[in-house]
């Protein structure tokens, strides 16, 4: 990892663990705006996930104080589940939290130190802070080779889209061309993608099934 990455990597985990410490194990201390709107997301990102799977195996990239464990744990009766995220204290509260069990573990780390059958971003790359457009991209183009090698099934993320209104835009956020995303996707990945971008947020989804 050179070191303009790390200096990313180190700027953003301070944010998260700053929102934690400010607003708790909420979808605020991880920058959502609320509960109901954090279940949508997830609702979309899991449908990488065939129906017909029983048991699998999921990372969970950048997985916060947890949400989307308790998320998979109502809807799936077996669950393999690496929770992985570069925020020591978000880690720390994801283990507090989490359900004993040997097929649910945490590591803070960039990257799995596995190959599950999928692999989840959500939320990751929405806040680039003081990092120019070009430098985050960069970073989401590295990990989204990271959630493709590191999935041998298919992978899944969200993004805020470039179609927001142009008001209410922030310049600390990143807001991605769908369009541009699903071609890379497509190109690089998989034939089996798709782009979700009608569930009522300022966001879009993207599936990569292998």
């Amino acid at each position: 990892m050179n070191s303009c990455t790390e200096n990313l990597l180190s700027e953003v985990s301070k944010y998260y663990s700053e929102k934690l410490n400010q607003h708790g194990n909420s979808p605020l201390g991880v920058d959502w705006n609320g509960e109901e709107s954090q279940k949508l997301r997830f609702k979309q990102l899991v449908k990488v996930i065939n129906e017909s799977e029983i048991c699998f195996s999921i990372n969970d990239l950048g997985c916060g104080y947890g949400a989307l464990l308790d998320y998979l744990n109502k809807h799936y009766n077996f669950l393999d589940y690496l929770g992985i995220d570069i925020s020591s204290a978000m880690i720390e509260a994801a283990v507090k939290r989490a359900p004993k069990n040997n097929d649910i573990r945490f590591i803070n780390s960039s990257k799995p130190d596995r190959i599950a059958d999928f692999s989840i971003a959500s939320g990751i790359f929405n806040v680039k802070l003081s990092k120019s457009n070009k430098e985050w991209k960069d970073y989401i183009l590295n990990t989204l080779d990271t959630l493709n090698e590191s999935s041998s099934s298919g992978f899944s993320f969200n993004c805020l889209t470039s179609y927001s209104d142009k008001e209410k835009m922030r310049n600390d956020l990143y807001y991605g061309d769908p369009c541009d995303f699903f071609d890379l996707c497509k190109r690089k990945y998989s034939n089996e993608v798709s782009l979700l971008h009608d569930y009522g947020h300022f966001e879009f989804t993207i599936i990569v099934r292998k």
